[in-house]
């Protein structure tokens, strides 16, 4: 297919605003790019829900922020928790408040946006085990929050798709949280991935291979490239986890490993259900605002979570 006229048009337009490639900045200076009002706006205006406020969530010792977005209606509703993506160094809680929107609305559930900690200050392991030691305080508090722990999802795009479904291995082998539904949106779920799509689509579609090799090295290091933390994918066993979505772009460095991941779920055993996104790039769901094909995706990804949270 080729690149989405919407996506060609986005993609001249901020290169016509001279932003330099993230791999070329400082880890201060990509923070502010993707915190700056014109790739804010990208996601268009807030979508209204219930209510909004933010919590502490204790986590070994220490505390991390999460916004909670409940939706109209009497509960309980159902929880989602959602990790941001930004290759584990960027990006925030406020990057991704319109897509937790759209998803609190279109599913009917809460969610709960996990402020995990960051590198290059806090390195591999460090946000997996933030957003698995979140995921289960909200299934011991989801009552709390009006919610149902037992019908919980966990969801995220990139480097969040990564840590959901990390999390759904660890709750496995940890004998909980129950998890219901996983829905991972252009997840990266292998560290040693060097072909395929990751040189196919090198560059020229927003993410660059070299932006990838900036992210992972600031957040592991090359000898825990194949530990299952990092690369859920290479995980030996991947049976026994919950139901899945997987969502790709066909412009996107990561389509091959979210692909390859859907692929090994199904292959022992689990209900997984893989989407390729024709002609779209990686970051589609914070540009709802200026794109049908990244609005398509948040309303699939929502629709998903509510068969799955409300059967």
């Amino acid at each position: 297919m080729p690149l989405d006229a919407q996506v060609e048009g986005l993609l001249k337009g901020l290169a016509a605003l001279g932003a330099p490639p993230i791999h070329t900045l400082s880890v201060a200076d990509a923070r502010a790019l993707s915190a700056s009002e014109p790739m804010l706006q990208l996601a268009g205006e807030p979508i209204e829900v219930g209510s909004i406020g933010d919590i502490t969530i204790p986590v070994d010792g220490a505390e991390i922020g999460a916004r909670v977005y409940t939706p109209e209606g009497a509960g309980p509703h159902p929880v989602v928790m959602f990790f941001h993506g930004g290759g584990w160094v960027i990006c925030s809680l406020d990057t991704h408040d319109n897509v937790c929107r759209a998803l609190c609305r279109d599913a009917t559930a809460i969610v709960v946006s996990v402020d995990y900690r960051m590198a290059p200050e806090h390195r591999f392991p460090i946000a997996a085990h933030d957003c698995f030691a979140a995921t289960r305080w909200v299934a011991d508090n989801a009552a709390s929050l009006g919610g149902d722990a037992g019908r919980l999802a966990v969801c995220g795009d990139s480097a969040g798709g990564n840590l959901s479904a990390v999390v759904t291995q660890m709750a496995r082998d940890a004998g909980g949280p129950a998890i219901s539904f996983a829905a991972l949106i252009y997840p990266a779920v292998d560290m040693t991935a060097r072909d395929g799509s990751m040189v196919e689509n090198a560059s020229g579609y927003f993410l660059e291979y070299d932006d990838m090799e900036w992210f992972s090295n600031h957040y592991v290091s090359a000898d825990d490239h194949t530990n299952p933390l990092a690369s859920p994918l290479l995980n030996p066993n991947l049976s026994d986890l919950p139901p899945c979505f997987i969502a790709t772009c066909e412009f996107d460095p990561l389509r091959d490993q979210g692909e390859a991941y859907g692929a090994a779920l199904r292959a022992n055993g689990v209900a997984a259900e893989s989407k390729r996104y024709d002609g779209l790039i990686h970051a589609v769901i914070n540009m709802t605002g200026v794109l049908d094909g990244g609005r398509a995706m948040v309303a699939d990804v929502g629709a998903r979570l509510r068969d799955a949270l409300h059967a």
